[in-house]
């Protein structure tokens, strides 16, 4: 389930997208209308502008013609939809207005630099960037102009008259009636845009399904969502004041009073699990509690930082997910509880049998070896089976103690440092008779600088036998299988490779699970009790190693033990603390201990 914070922040979008096209239809019509406006005031003013021409006073007719082509000029580029252009034409023509009257105007503050410093402002208020930036550099060149005029190096062709400030202010008038009415459009567009957030918040958080709360700085109920009465099964009005502590578990009541004056106080924001009560329809005395995960976030105000915060809960339903993690416990506790029946049975298991077991493989030798009299050939074989198949059983029985140990965390390592291409022969013989049985022949590929490894040497020669007995037992005759030893960065890397069957990537894959074995079933070809490459694997990562495979069908397989150079980390146990039952006095004074000496002699 999406969270609410993401489905705020795509509402947002949504709605400054779609808020969006209405300020900027704002903002057009502004420019439009400043345009109709200049084109209308100077149209008016052209009648006037014309007689004073006749009263050879040029000004007005200057200030008016200025004033119909920027209203043209502008109106054709909204017409065509360039609004920054006619904008910037707007701009413009103001800040022409300005140096014409202040040129007019032989005082340094005039009308005319007051029309001039409204440039800059109309262009902050509907226009972009660039436009600002060469409406302030043109309001230099004006003042300057002004104060040229003022000390009479720039003059305007006719006499100053006193008409000119008249105009002047009427020329300022409907500059500030331009500016403000941009002004009004953009406090519009400030309205439209706050609006469409506000209503973005409030849909969203009508319709999520995790409740809302807001809570005032004293602790009041100041909003509560529509999500809320699904959540509680009540009314909105019914969670204010006490309602929603009152439907608080009585256990759960501490955490959630806590966590919400964090918040209050502290400004923390906070999470916490508890049991809420819902009322249901069906069932109105019998309450039913649902657990609710509830996420206190502070509206922290930087301006007062000391004060208490408002506080925004999130409520959301987890009674699904918290009884999934309590199904999760329980069946962890029971596969746990399984786990240690089944090494507990399989080690009482292996040690009844490991008794007669010995028992049986004694007698068989001195019946093959003639201890207890002559026997026939044909007893001899008997004997010799029984022997055999006692040998097997005791091996089983033995790795059955090795799995039940390394299951318990029992199985203790007795790390030394020794060469590792020592255990090269006496591995071999171990499992020469199984590979003359096959005619598979055994090669070791050692180099001659390999570094001394630090391990448990018994472990080691366990996970080589067991490698080697498998790559026998599963090589096709007459084949060859081969045990290589490299250096691989801090570790050593021990291979076995054989030409056998070779196995498929699920099985890859499971290598390592006890009593797992590739080829399955009544119907299989290879006997084995599935516990060799457990036990490899759980005495690699005793050495803190790892047990690795490669294989494809009929083309046989590569096992590889990374063992560390410097051997498994030690982790050492926290021990208490040992708290002295009585202090060591603190020493004497030297001199004053010689003086009491010298006195008592």
């Amino acid at each position: 389930m999406r969270s609410l914070w993401s489905r705020v922040a795509d509402g947002l979008n949504r709605s400054r997208r779609s808020a969006g096209g209405r300020p900027e239809r704002l903002r057009r019509a502004a420019i439009a209308t400043n345009a109709r406006i200049v084109f209308a005031v100077s149209a008016a003013a052209t009648p006037f502008a014309i007689y004073a021409v006749t009263q050879a006073v040029l000004l007005p007719f200057v200030l008016a013609m200025v004033g119909l082509v920027a209203g043209l000029l502008t109106l054709a580029l909204c017409q065509r939809g360039q609004y920054e252009r006619a904008a910037a034409g707007q701009v413009y023509a103001t800040l022409l207005t300005g140096l014409l009257l202040t040129v007019a105007d032989p005082a340094i503050a005039d009308f005319g630099l007051a029309v001039a410093l409204l440039a800059p402002v109309h262009a902050s208020l509907l226009n972009r960037t660039p436009v600002k930036k060469r409406s302030w550099a043109i309001l230099v060149v004006v003042t300057g102009a002004a104060a040229l005029s003022s000390f009479g190096i720039l003059v305007w062709p006719e006499t100053y008259r006193p008409e000119f400030t008249l105009i002047g202010a009427l020329v300022f008038t409907l500059a500030a009636l331009i500016v403000a009415h941009a002004a009004n459009r953009l406090n519009s567009v400030f309205e439209v845009y706050e609006k469409g957030q506000i209503n973005a918040y409030r849909h969203l958080i009508e319709h999520v399904q995790d409740a809302v709360m807001r809570f005032g700085t004293d602790g009041s109920v100041l909003f509560v969502s529509r999500s809320a009465e699904r959540l509680f099964g009540c009314r909105r009005f019914e969670l204010t004041g006490t309602g929603l502590v009152d439907r608080i578990h009585l256990l759960d009541r501490p955490a959630y009073l806590t966590a919400f004056a964090e918040a209050n106080a502290d400004g923390q924001a906070r999470q916490v699990e508890i049991r809420m009560r819902r009322d249901e329809a069906d069932r109105p005395s019998a309450p039913a509690y649902v657990w609710v995960e509830v996420s206190l976030s502070p509206i922290i105000d930087p301006e007062q930082a000391d004060v208490r915060h408002e506080v925004v809960l999130l409520l959301r339903d987890i009674t699904e997910r918290h009884d999934r993690e309590i199904e999760l416990q329980k069946a962890r506790l029971v596969a746990e509880e399984a786990s240690i029946a089944k090494s507990r049975f399989l080690a009482t298991l292996g040690h009844e049998l490991r008794t007669p077991l010995n028992a049986i493989v004694g007698f068989s030798e001195m019946m093959t070896s003639g201890v207890v009299g002559e026997l026939s050939p044909q007893h001899k074989e008997y004997a010799a089976l029984i022997h055999q198949s006692g040998q097997h059983l005791i091996e089983v029985v033995k790795m059955l103690l090795d799995m039940s140990r390394l299951e318990a965390g029992k199985f203790e390592l007795q790390t030394e440092a020794f060469a590792p291409d020592t255990l090269v022969e006496p591995c071999f013989k171990m499992v020469d008779a199984m590979a003359r049985e096959k005619s598979v022949r055994l090669m070791s590929d050692i180099p001659r600088a390999l570094p001394m490894l630090v391990a448990d040497e018994r472990a080691c020669r366990q996970i080589l036998i067991n490698l080697l007995s498998n790559a026998v037992k599963f090589s096709h005759e007459h084949s060859v299988v081969t045990l290589a030893m490299r250096r691989q960065g801090r570790h050593v890397a021990i291979s076995v490779t054989d030409h056998g069957i070779g196995m498929g990537e699920e099985s890859v894959r499971r290598l390592g699970e006890p009593f797992f074995q590739a080829q399955g079933g009544l119907a299989r070809r290879y006997e084995g009790t599935g516990l060799g490459l457990s036990i490899v694997k759980g005495l690699a990562e005793l050495h803190d190693g790892s047990l690795h495979a490669s294989s494809s069908p009929g083309e046989g397989t590569v096992m590889t033990v990374l063992l560390p150079i410097n051997g498994p980390e030690t982790k050492l146990e926290e021990t208490p603390a040992v708290t002295p039952l009585h202090r060591d006095p603190a020493p004497q004074n030297m001199a004053k201990w010689q003086d009491e000496r010298r006195r008592a002699l």
